[in-house]
């Protein structure tokens, strides 16, 4: 199988480099050293180490047997991201990323951030390694994620509170844009999911294929085969590209991107871009599926989850979409705020509302599924961010 993306950047018809012209040479040479570090076995030591001692990888493969109990059917797995260093996969990305800025000689980084859990890695890292940290943040993702400010300005880095638009990750990526194109020369943007001009969407899956590498291993030695469904939340898509790209190549393993329903599929009230206000188009430098009306006009979006509040997807999942390697489908926050619950009080675990996503997908089809069957769900980060969030939604907040 070749490969992916092509030397344009294009999964298929999507991905490319729609950016202004001030950024492509910024680009270019972001490429060549991504491509440099790549053949670097220095530079794969200093990650690789920085992985297993620092963010505490392998994560563990688990098996979810009193929530499996409860709902009967299929057996469901839980590969542990959230037992990441910083509570989240985004970790895998921002340190290879912050170790690549530094390669080229940019003593600055910046980020956006949704759920707060890219800017808390690329916060995390930037102390690591001695880099000044700016986080551009909505301010609606801000009130929703109040710990996670805290935990990137204890770290060093500013918090810059973006108040343009539906003050979510959409406008925080603008706002990280705007500044990367005015401090080129000083500064490298993290960007936190497999999103944005080429190479944005390899590098950043490339980084997270560390998720999926580990999980084939380890669920072949746990379950003594393969999965038969493999399940996570798709907001941007860097923890599912992570995991699915493991197993886009074992054609009876079935791959599920779970998206935001938020409150029902109509414009604004959800994130789900594979449903039918869903179309091709070409947002922060990339084209992909977005949501926008007949005028190519990008629609407001809705989850109580923060990091899956946004108007477009990673082109290689359009990709997948489109030759239907994986099935896109939506859960409501209901739904999804039911599944935080369930796998707490099942498991002990509190797993991320967007992880929680991909949980309610899972309690939903395991009862009809043979008890010989085996689900593989990424629990891509952890859920304390989300516990006032829910309190609040749920009428318990003070």
């Amino acid at each position: 199988m070749k490969k992916l993306p092509d030397d344009r950047g294009y999964f298929g018809a999507f991905g490319g480099r729609f950016v202004p012209e001030t950024l492509m040479a910024p680009l270019a040479e972001l490429e060549e050293a991504y491509r440099k570090a790549g053949r670097d076995r220095g530079f794969q030591a200093r990650l690789d180490e920085l992985l297993e001692h620092w963010v505490g990888r392998p994560t563990p493969m688990y098996s979810a047997r009193r929530l499996s109990a409860r709902l009967g059917g299929a057996r469901i797995w839980l590969k542990r991201e959230d037992l990441c260093h910083t509570g989240a996969h985004k970790i895998n990305n921002a340190l290879g990323q912050a170790l690549l800025a530094c390669e080229m000689g940019k003593g600055r980084v910046i980020a956006e951030t949704g759920a707060g859990q890219h800017g808390v890695a690329v916060a995390t890292a930037a102390a690591l390694l001695g880099l000044e940290c700016q986080v551009y943040m909505g301010s609606e993702d801000i009130r929703r994620q109040e710990l996670n400010v805290v935990r990137m300005r204890l770290m060093g880095a500013e918090v810059t509170p973006v108040d343009a638009g539906s003050q979510t990750l959409k406008d925080a990526i603008n706002e990280a844009l705007r500044d990367w194109v005015t401090n080129v020369r000083s500064t490298h943007y993290i960007l936190g999911s497999v999103l944005g001009p080429h190479p944005y969407p390899m590098m950043v899956r490339d980084f997270q294929t560390v998720i999926g590498r580990e999980a084939v291993v380890q669920i072949k030695k746990a379950a003594r085969g393969l999965p038969d469904l493999v399940v996570a939340c798709v907001g941007g898509g860097s923890n599912a590209a992570g995991i699915f790209s493991a197993f886009v190549s074992y054609g009876a393993v079935g791959l599920v991107g779970v998206e935001a329903g938020g409150r029902g599929i109509t414009p604004g009230d959800h994130a789900a871009r594979f449903s039918e206000t869903g179309a091709p188009g070409i947002l922060h430098g990339t084209r992909t599926v977005v949501l926008q009306d007949d005028d190519g006009q990008i629609l407001g979006t809705h989850s109580i989850s923060a990091g899956l509040d946004y108007p477009a997807v990673g082109p290689e999942h359009a990709m997948w979409r489109e030759n239907a390697r994986v099935t896109y489908t939506h859960v409501g926050d209901d739904e999804a705020v039911a599944a935080f619950h369930l796998l707490a009080e099942c498991e002990g675990i509190v797993p991320a509302l967007e992880s929680a996503h991909a949980v309610a997908y899972a309690a939903r089809v395991a009862p009809s599924m043979p008890l010989s069957s085996n689900i593989l769900v990424n629990l891509s980060g952890r859920g304390d961010k989300d516990l006032a969030e829910v309190s609040r939604t749920e009428g318990d907040a003070p």
